[in-house]
């Protein structure tokens, strides 16, 4: 079965299960709140938000859990305290949708901006290595 491509993050969240999308709503406006001049999309079939031409963050849900990407090593450093109880697959964060929102994390997670903007500023030779 093909897997839908969505036109908006209101159409994405309205096709998972009735059970995730209130949480995914929070998911986004706290990723809103945190990114307010981001541009919101759907890429890779799954909402995105895009940062000075650069996407900063994806998220996407699941059966039991929700995940933000990319969490790059240098960002899980920064919140490993944080993250301690989340699942960390390569790049992905998994949270599970029985547990709240972590909307103050979400905010603090603007370092992801940071690292957009260090990249966009950095010589094209050096951007490979901030990739991430």
């Amino acid at each position: 079965m093909a897997r839908p491509d969505f036109k908006s993050v209101d159409e994405y969240i309205a096709a998972q299960p009735e059970a995730s999308q209130a949480t995914l709503e929070r998911l986004r406006k706290a990723i809103r709140k945190a990114l307010p001049r981001a541009e919101e999309l759907v890429s890779y079939r799954i909402p995105a938000y895009k940062f000075r031409g650069v996407t900063a963050i994806y998220f996407a849900g699941w059966k039991t859990f929700y995940s933000i990407y990319p969490a790059g090593p240098r960002l899980v450093a920064a919140f490993k305290r944080e993250l301690a109880g989340c699942k960390i697959k390569g790049f992905t964060i998994q949270f599970p949708l029985s547990e709240p929102v972590p909307e103050k994390l979400i905010g603090r997670m603007k370092f992801r901006v940071k690292e957009v903007a260090a990249r966009e500023k950095a010589p094209r030779s050096a951007r490979k290595k901030l990739k991430r």
